[in-house]
């Protein structure tokens, strides 16, 4: 998909490619398909020039946009390797972490240098930070140069020449999961792999040529743009999105649970079909943005290392009355086992080929404790989320879903220490913008009576923790939380 789009860029070069928003909502184009392929081609002949050669890593620290596919398309052309900078995760973890992809060149726009360097003091403040980006290797600057900045790549070498694009497997991206500084956790996907990921998403979106769709990841635009459709980058502002949505209309939209929230708060309206993954989409949130417009509202499961693997829509999930988290049946080619412990495992060809360091597996361990239904995945916790309250195992997953009830916008349950190795079982519920906290606790009785012996030993109402890129619920926050405000021997109240 990735060698046919630079075809259809050049087929289309006066089309609209990446649309951006005014902060009325105006749709204005940040880059027509010609203007996209000329990037591409001109980022190409720059790393080429640089004798960046097949097989080698280029970090990216570039804002989500026109640069930062084009940079992409340049890689995979020139059969590199691209090695994704995550600005939140931390210098330490990220000096760690390009030690061990060791890459040739560090592409970074302005702002990302600004980040590692003058800036630094106020992007703590939004949770941002990256080491020295020249301590990790040679940097060029992606777009707009400022005082300060490392030389530019696209004018490095306005001579180059465009060497042919690179047929074949190999390795197309590193991205990084987790682990700590000392053993960080790297996910490779091969070019294979991640054109069958696009494949299966292109099959399930089914973008219409000539009709925007809004989203911002690699995994929405590439499809989306082969398919002839423009896409168009969600605005960060809840309320410039509300307008956003209004203006455009697009057929089919890509947001995450976090964003999805922020919008129905500010009143947004949808069109077409919305999709939401990256984190739980709760049968409520899914109706919700079906009351607001959407035909059909879609919740995709997901991992890094196999992305898409099923999907749920609205109807179908809330129809669901068992115990857990449905997410849907195993998409085309994905095929499903259980492992140890009931832990979830996964394989297709949209899998990842391994993690960096270690030996190729085609079975991918989800982390997740799940059963089928029917042929369906019905999630029931994470492995390591357990609860141990005297001699019971609690797993969250299994009942958070029957918190979400109307009223609710997000519900963990979280283990308390409680003294002798022992835990106290605490749901954290966070109501919905507006909602009566009374009824909130009223409409909770039910679903808290019908848990049994897994029944929480208190319910605190407040803000459950965000974090990451994807901005999930954080578990080990929200107990801290608990801890700290349910400090008294607890009740349920």
């Amino acid at each position: 998909m990735l060698a046919s789009l630079a075809h259809t860029l050049r087929r289309n070069a006066h089309r609209p490619a990446v649309l951006g928003t005014t902060r009325t909502g105006a749709v204005r184009t940040a880059a027509t398909c010609g203007e996209l392929a000329d990037l591409a081609d001109t980022c190409a002949a720059a790393l080429h020039a640089r004798g960046v050669e097949r097989g080698g890593t280029v970090a990216v620290a570039v804002r989500p946009g026109p640069r930062a596919l084009a940079v992409m398309l340049a890689v995979h052309r020139l059969g590199l390797r691209a090695a994704v900078l995550d600005p939140g995760a931390g210098p330490d973890v990220l000096r760690a972490r390009l030690a061990l992809a060791r890459p040739d060149v560090v592409l970074a726009d302005a702002a990302a240098q600004a980040v590692a360097g003058w800036a630094r003091p106020l992007a703590r403040r939004a949770r941002l930070a990256l080491p020295d980006l020249s301590g990790l290797g040679p940097v060029a600057t992606v777009g707009p140069r400022l005082p300060g900045c490392a030389p530019s790549l696209e004018g490095s070498a306005p001579a180059a020449v465009l060497p042919p694009p690179v047929d074949g497997d190999g390795d197309a991206v590193i991205v990084f999961t987790s682990g700590t500084t000392s053993r960080p956790r790297a996910v490779v996907h091969s070019r294979s792999g991640l054109d069958a990921g696009m494949a299966q998403v292109a099959g399930l979106v089914r973008p219409a040529a000539g009709e925007p769709v809004l989203g911002g990841t690699f995994f929405v635009l590439v499809p989306s743009l082969a398919s002839g459709a423009p896409v168009a980058l969600p605005a960060r502002s809840p309320r410039v999105l509300a307008r956003q949505l209004r203006r455009l209309r697009p057929q089919a939209a890509y947001l995450t649970p976090p964003q999805l929230r922020a919008a129905l708060a500010a009143g947004a309206g949808f069109t077409g079909r919305v999709w939401t993954g990256s984190a739980p989409a709760s049968a409520d949130l899914l109706t919700r943005v079906k009351a607001a417009g959407a035909d059909e509202a879609w919740g995709v499961y997901a991992l890094t290392e196999l992305f898409p693997a099923a999907a749920v829509e609205q109807a179908e999930k809330a129809a669901f009355t068992g115990d857990g988290d449905l997410v849907g049946e195993p998409l085309p080619g994905v095929g499903v086992k259980s492992g140890p412990a009931g832990e979830l495992m996964l394989s297709g060809p949209a899998a990842r080929h391994r993690y960096l360091g270690e030996e190729p597996d085609p079975w991918v361990r989800t982390g997740d404790r799940a059963c089928l239904d029917g042929g369906r995945i019905v999630l029931e916790g994470r492995c390591k989320d357990m609860v141990l309250r005297g001699a019971e195992n609690i797993y969250p997953g299994l009942y958070e879903p029957a918190l979400h009830v109307p009223g609710v916008e997000l519900a963990l349950l979280v283990g308390v220490p409680a003294g002798d190795g022992d835990e106290r079982l605490v749901a954290v519920v966070q109501p919905a913008p507006g909602a009566d906290r009374a009824r909130v606790r009223a409409a909770l009785a039910g679903p808290l009576a019908r848990m049994g012996t897994a029944r929480p030993d208190a319910l605190l109402l407040a803000d459950v923790p965000l974090a990451g890129r994807s901005r999930k619920p954080d578990r080990a926050a929200a107990a801290r939380l608990a801890a700290a405000r349910l400090g008294a021997p607890p009740r349920t109240r």
